[in-house]
């Protein structure tokens, strides 16, 4: 049997990342989405160091990824580390590694002091949520995400006149 392990990314890592984030997109259906591409990724986790990027490698060969980042709650006046993305190639699940992928990252969590461990998952997606709670993870149901980019985003800060 291979040897399981979890690598940090790094810089030559950049183009990878990418073909893991196209090939989530499909699996959620969103291909059409991702307009990221191999400069501004190396510019937002390398230069700017937006977020992070673990792999999970059988023997010598990257199975899965998961990219986080930091935010903050003013709540508990402490960071949180969000996961913005957990994927596994179709052929390697069911064999734990997404599971080792969040110990890994609840490892981080809980090493710095982060308050919580968040991410957001599609409500349509009912393995991934039964995954999520077969380890005590829950839903928030009382909270709703809004989001606003493109068009919107722009109209908005058009408006800024401080």
């Amino acid at each position: 049997m291979s040897k399981v392990s979890i690598r940090k990314a790094n810089e030559n890592d950049t183009p990878l990342i990418l073909n893991f984030i196209k090939q989530l997109s499909i699996y959620e259906k969103l291909p059409n989405e991702v307009t990221a591409d191999v400069q501004t990724l190396h510019k937002s986790l390398f230069v700017e160091q937006n977020a992070k990027v673990i792999f999970i490698m059988e023997g010598e060969k990257e199975v899965g990824f998961a990219l986080y980042f930091y935010n903050f709650s003013t709540f508990t006046g402490k960071k949180g580390l969000y996961l913005e993305d957990l994927f596994v190639l179709e052929e390697y699940r069911g064999k734990g590694y997404g599971k080792k992928l969040l110990a890994y990252l609840a490892d981080i969590a809980v090493k710095e002091d982060c308050s919580r461990f968040e991410w957001i998952v599609l409500d349509w997606n009912t393995p991934s949520i039964e995954f999520y709670k077969s380890f005590g993870a829950f839903p928030l149901d009382d909270w709703t995400v809004f989001r606003l980019h493109k068009e919107n985003l722009n109209l908005l800060a058009k408006q800024n006149t401080l």
